[in-house]
């Protein structure tokens, strides 16, 4: 790509991952969805999904690295601790806040698809940018741009406690408080089949503790869940009142 075209790309790389590329065209494929390259075949031939592989490999790792040395916990506690870092959710969001979503080449199509698919992209495209930083600057740098935006928010997740899987500590939490357990019903369909879109209630003895909306019944389960968790945390802390 020509300078004027890689221009944006570099300057957000100055901004926000703090160095400069000497190939920015790393940086401009990580950014690249498989969909752009569908419609532009003429142009351009590269999309992030190499990059992606290679960035979730060093993020596993350095996350791994990170909660072994750090804490003294059990392997399944590690690993609960280790997948809430890593998640969807948790990447998209550190995605969004580095502000790169404008500069990801995607498709018509896919720039109009579902809140869940663009969280998708920029999770992906999290992964794919640590990639390129870890073939521009090498291992220590990667870690360091991973240290700053994912491992940074293990606290904030302990605190939380959404490390815990939402439906089981849901389950723990009604048996405890209501002395019963939680039930799902689909609130609603919308959508074509294959873009279907779920409400879910998170019913608890019979009154609806939270909702949840998802391009799947777990994921909105999971959501329910959430919001249930959050429903019960409030009435706790009212009652303490």
């Amino acid at each position: 790509m020509t300078g004027m075209l890689t221009a944006p790309y570099q300057e957000f790389a100055r901004e926000k991952l703090g160095f400069e590329y000497d190939n920015i065209d790393l940086l401009v494929t990580a950014l690249t969805h498989r969909s752009y390259v569908n419609e532009h075949k003429k142009s351009v031939s590269e999309h992030n999904e190499r990059l992606e592989f290679l960035g979730d490999a060093v993020l596993e790792l350095v996350v791994t690295d990170f909660l072994f040395n750090t804490y003294d916990e059990a392997e399944g506690i590690l690993t609960s601790w280790r997948a809430a870092l890593v998640r969807t959710e948790s990447i998209s969001d550190a995605g969004r806040l580095l502000g790169y979503e404008p500069l990801i080449r995607m498709s018509r199509g896919e720039k109009k698809g579902s809140e869940r698919a663009r969280q998708q992209i920029l999770a992906n495209a999290f992964e794919a940018v640590i990639g390129s930083i870890y073939l521009e600057k090498g291992y220590a740098e990667a870690e360091k741009f991973i240290q700053k935006h994912i491992t940074s928010k293990l606290e904030s997740i302990l605190d939380e406690g959404s490390w815990r899987d939402p439906k089981s500590h849901l389950q723990e939490v009604s048996q405890r408080i209501d002395g019963a357990t939680p039930v799902y019903k689909v609130m609603s369909e919308e959508g074509p089949d294959h873009e279907k879109i779920f409400t879910l209630g998170a019913y608890v003895g019979g009154t609806l503790m939270g909702q949840g909306v998802g391009p799947s019944k777990q994921y909105a389960q999971q959501q329910a869940a959430r919001a249930a968790l959050k429903a019960y945390d409030k009435r706790t802390s009212s009652e303490s009142n």
